[in-house]
C-alpha cells in the first residue's frame, strides 16, 4: 500500500469510514486508530450507554416539567461538576478513567472540554425548560435513538463524505427520526404534525453532520435544532391557518 493509499484510509477512518480491505491478497495489518476515534467496539458501548437516556423522555412524558427539572438541574450541575473537577482533581480523574478510559473520545479528554454525557443532560435541561413538552420528548428521543444509529452505521458502513461525516450515517440518522416521529405523542394526531417531524428530522440529520464545522457538540445542537423547527413550524401552521391549527397550536402549548 503506497503512502497516498494509507493518508486516504486514514482520512476516511477519521471521518467514520472504513478504510476498505487491502488491495493485495495478504490480510492488512490493523492500522492505529486515527486521533479522534475510539474503537469500533467502544462505540458500541458508549451507544448502548447512551440508549440509556431514552429514559429522560420518556419519564418527563408522565411528570411535570417542574418534576423533571428538580431531577435535571441537580444532576447535570452534578456532571459537569465531575468533567470539569477531572482536569483539576486527582482522585475525580482516577474515578473517571477506571470507569470510561475506553469510551472516552480523545477531545473529551482535553482540558476544559465537556463529555458527550454532560452534553446530554445539558441538552435535556434545555429541552425541558425551554420547548413545549411533547417537542422536547420528540426532540431528545431523536437525539438518542438517531445518533446512536448513525454512529454505528456510519463507522460500520460510511463510505461517501457529507459534511463533517458520511452520508450513510446521516440517511441512518433520518431514517430512524422518521420511524421515531411515527410512535412519539403529538399534540392532535393529525397529519400535519408527521409532516412537521420529518422536515424537523432532516434538519437535525444536517445539524449532527455538521457538527464539527459548527463547533458544537451533536448532543446539544440535534435536540436544540428538531425543538426549535418543530415549534416554528406549528406556529407558522397556526398563524398561516388558524381555522385549522390554531387549537392544535394552542393544545400543543397547554400540555403539561
Amino acid at each position: 500500500m503506497n503512502t497516498e493509499t494509507t493518508i486516504k484510509n486514514r482520512e476516511n477512518v477519521a471521518a467514520g469510514f472504513p478504510s476498505g480491505p487491502s488491495s493485495s491478497g495478504v490480510a492488512a495489518m490493523p492500522e492505529p486508530l486515527p486521533e479522534g476515534q475510539i474503537s469500533f467496539a467502544s462505540e458500541l458501548i458508549r451507544k448502548c450507554i447512551h440508549l440509556g437516556s431514552l429514559s429522560i423522555p420518556i419519564i418527563y412524558y408522565y411528570v411535570h416539567r417542574e418534576t423533571a427539572l428538580a431531577w435535571l438541574v441537580p444532576m447535570t450541575l452534578l456532571s459537569v461538576f465531575i468533567d470539569v473537577g477531572r482536569h483539576y482533581i486527582p482522585a475525580i480523574h482516577r474515578m473517571v478513567e477506571q470507569l470510561f478510559d475506553k469510551i472516552l473520545r480523545p477531545h473529551e479528554r482535553r482540558m476544559g472540554l465537556l463529555s458527550g454525557a454532560t452534553y446530554v443532560l445539558i441538552s435535556a435541561l434545555v429541552c425541558v425548560a425551554i420547548f413545549p413538552k411533547l417537542i422536547a420528548v420528540t426532540a431528545f428521543s431523536i437525539l438518542i435513538v438517531s445518533d446512536s444509529a448513525s454512529a454505528i452505521f456510519g463507522r460500520k458502513f460510511g463510505k461517501h463524505r457529507f459534511l463533517d461525516k458520511s452520508l450513510e450515517g446521516t440517511l441512518a440518522f433520518i431514517v430512524t427520526a422518521w420511524l421515531v416521529i411515527l410512535i412519539t405523542p403529538k399534540a392532535g394526531w393529525v397529519p400535519i404534525e408527521y409532516f412537521i417531524g420529518a422536515f424537523a428530522a432532516i434538519v437535525g440529520g444536517v445539524a449532527e453532520a455538521a457538527s464539527v464545522s459548527l463547533h458544537l457538540d451533536d448532543n446539544f445542537s440535534v435536540p436544540v435544532s428538531i425543538g426549535l423547527t418543530m415549534w416554528g413550524l406549528y406556529w407558522l401552521a397556526s398563524a398561516l391557518d388558524p381555522a385549522s391549527y390554531g387549537a392544535l397550536y394552542r393544545n400543543l402549548l397547554h400540555i403539561s
